[in-house]
């Protein structure tokens, strides 16, 4: 596998970051002791929240339990209860849309709070001491559902961006044979069932399933669940990935927010946005549907653009945006609707596959990965086949998704390795026209190479694999030329 150096130095800075988040210093830390006096009874310890906390985590911990020492833990707010969780969880988190499971989300409000423990039992001749870390406004918490990578290692990950629950309108048989809200749980189990990294589901304007994703990531600990939010708007639909907070989806020409306002928010959260099936028609059928903002809209605040909805190629629209200046990396989505049908249906789950190359299989991985380019989408949804794309010069070697300056006249060598597509063809393709001819693809695992001399100009030049029938199989992303 061809390996991108300049790639990993970006992902290796942001795996710094995000472990620096997981190491921060907590806000608050709560220490006392516990003695046979207290056991079998309850006591709270209090500690003040200040104003402009939308987020508190908790990090428990105490001596002699291997001396069977058992402290039970929950919280309350100013109001009262918000959750216990006995001696099953060191570690909880609280926000307006999600917490961990035993405990209860919503607005996190200012004044005291009180971490509740319950002395369950200890001996006699034991001081037991305990430690609570209270973090406010996490970083990683408001974007992950993990504090660690599920798998470090640089490979291409596979993974399905664009998907509905029971959350907003996802919906499919139920036991008595009628149709119903599809359960969340049923998606990630279908995902994991179909060898996916990674899913984002992307419920229209809703934060209500990242509870129950918090909940389900711990199960799923092979399959990375990242927050996704469908912005669905009047005039055109978009993902958020990567956060957790709420951001107004209520754009309008008149007396709403633009569409810039909804993007800032979201990267100001560290997220990332994506446009959803711009070349969908807006009617009765699908309202909003089509990509068509009043006024005009910043793409550089974009990151990406979905270029195979379900079966849908739509990548004239992403050549465009590229033609404009615009560097959207090219994704893929199932879109889909209705958990446990498969193949039967375009949209099943993992049709088509995003298959993005990171250093991990984290939230930060992955969205570096999408805004670094370095993503190919797989449109049969396979778990094996690879596309990736090295650009060299005598000055520079790059690849998908990167930046090669060449002068005119300079001549750039093409090298496209293609894994599990034998007997298909490459297709070459500059600023959105295909070119002649087309490399013949013999082997299973196989690299073609190919030339391209530079004008001087700026181009985009990306490959497409497509089968005897001229049907696309993988669309990678550009290598950028004086971009």
């Amino acid at each position: 596998m061809m390996k991108y150096l300049r790639y990993l130095l970006v992902l290796i800075a942001a795996s710094s970051l995000a472990l620096e988040a997981q190491v921060q210093k907590p806000d608050l830390v709560l220490e006392g002791d516990v003695t046979v006096a207290q056991n079998h009874t309850h006591f709270f310890v209090p500690f003040m929240v200040p104003a402009g906390v939308h987020r508190i985590s908790v990090d428990f911990s105490y001596t002699h339990r291997q001396e069977k020492t058992t402290l039970n833990i929950g919280i309350h707010d100013p109001n009262g209860f918000r959750g216990q969780s006995g001696s099953n969880k060191d570690h909880f988190t609280l926000g307006p849309g999600d917490a961990t499971a035993s405990y209860i989300p919503g607005a996190i409000p200012p004044g005291e709070w009180k971490l509740l423990i319950s002395v369950s039992t200890i001996r006699p001749e034991l001081t037991s001491h305990y430690r609570a870390e209270i973090r406010f406004n996490s970083p990683l918490e408001d974007s992950s559902f993990t504090l660690v990578p599920l798998e470090t290692g640089t490979r291409w990950y596979r993974g399905d961006l664009h998907m509905h629950t029971a959350h907003s309108d996802g919906s499919c048989v139920n036991q008595s044979g009628a149709r119903a809200p599809c359960p969340l749980f049923l998606t990630a189990q279908m995902a994991a069932s179909r060898g996916l990294d990674f899913i984002a589901i992307s419920d229209h304007n809703s934060l209500a399933h990242y509870a129950e994703m918090r909940e389900l990531q711990p199960y799923f600990s092979k399959l990375l669940l990242i927050p996704g939010r469908e912005m669905t708007t009047f005039y055109g639909h978009f993902n958020a990935f990567g956060t957790t907070q709420y951001v107004s989806y209520l754009v309008a020409e008149k007396g709403g927010r633009t569409i810039d306002q909804v993007a800032a928010d979201v990267r100001s959260q560290g997220g990332i946005v994506s446009i959803n099936h711009p070349m969908s028609p807006t009617d009765e059928r699908c309202r909003g549907c089509g990509w068509g903002p009043p006024g005009s809209v910043d793409l550089s605040k974009f990151s990406a653009v979905e270029i195979v909805n379900a079966n849908r190629v739509m990548s004239p629209f992403w050549d465009e945006q590229i033609a404009k200046g615009f560097r959207l990396t090219g994704v893929g989505g199932s879109d889909n609707h209705e958990a446990p049908k498969t193949d039967e249906i375009p949209s099943a789950i993992g049709h088509p596959t995003t298959v993005v190359q990171a250093t991990e299989l984290s939230v930060a991985g992955i969205l570096d990965g999408i805004r670094a380019g370095h993503v190919f989408v797989d449109v049969t949804g396979s778990r094996n086949r690879i596309l990736e794309t090295e650009a060299r010069t005598e000055a520079l070697n790059v690849h998908m998704g990167d930046v090669i300056p060449a002068k005119s006249g300079t001549t750039i060598a093409l090298r496209i390795h293609v894994v599990g597509c034998r007997n298909a063809q490459v297709q070459s393709i500059v600023d959105g026209k295909l070119l002649d001819p087309l490399l013949p693809l013999a082997e299973d695992d196989q690299t073609v190479e190919t030339r391209w001399t530079s004008d001087g100009g700026r181009h985009a030049i990306r490959f497409i694999v497509v089968d005897t029938e001229g049907k696309t199989e993988l669309l990678g992303n550009p290598v950028y030329v004086n971009f």
